[in-house]
């Protein structure tokens, strides 16, 4: 029961560093520096005040930046490997004393795919909304996405086993909806492209 909980945790923390990497160890390192959390054993700098302000600057510059599109779009490309292994490595700390081929495996195939998943839709939609809204979309789906890694961590840390069910539908719902705003975007740059062939048309006419 132990490896379950601490895998739904595991997952619940990748997920959550794939919508903002900072945010979730940042939150592990306050919630242990205020007694409410005792960090694995390979964890314990996080519970140091270096750490914290550390993850507090590394947060708050991550978090200013998604406001900026261009930005975004250029940090997506870097965090996507960044997310997939720091959801690693906070699985393979959840799961506790397993044997490490199979507590790396897990952590790989759940930890780093799901905050891999996760960081790929967003980025997705993101990049889709960009496209649409002109960049108007940016604040909303930044905001958004940083609150939803504050929940997720938060109730991952409270309540893992439900908070990896959530994750799941969450998944799913990143993924619709990263296809659906991409074929909106495709439609989008079509519908511009054949307006600037009519406009030319119209000039040598």
């Amino acid at each position: 029961m132990e490896v379950l909980i601490g895998l739904c945790l595991g997952i619940t923390l990748s997920a959550a560093c794939g919508l903002r990497i900072f945010i979730p160890p940042l939150i592990l390192s306050i919630a242990s520096l205020v007694g409410d959390l005792q960090l694995m054993p390979n964890l314990q700098w996080l519970g140091t005040y270096p750490a914290l302000m550390v993850l507090v600057t590394a947060t708050v510059v991550e978090i200013l930046a998604y406001y900026v599109p261009g930005i975004s779009n250029l940090l997506d490309l870097i965090e996507i490997p960044t997310a997939i292994a720091l959801g690693t490595v906070l699985t393979a700390a959840s799961l506790g004393e397993l044997d490490p081929i199979l507590q790396w495996s897990l952590a790989l195939l759940a930890g780093g795919g799901t905050a891999g998943i996760v960081e790929s839709a967003t980025a997705a939609t993101r990049f889709a909304a960009t496209t649409v809204t002109v960049g108007a979309a940016t604040p909303i789906v930044s905001t958004a996405e940083a609150a939803l890694s504050i929940f997720l961590t938060v109730l991952g840390l409270v309540l893992p086993l439900f908070a990896a069910a959530a994750v799941i539908l969450l998944m799913i719902g990143l993924i619709r909806k990263a296809i659906h705003m991409l074929l909106r975007a495709k439609r989008k740059r079509s519908e511009v492209a054949q307006q600037k062939r009519l406009s030319k048309v119209r000039i040598f006419m």
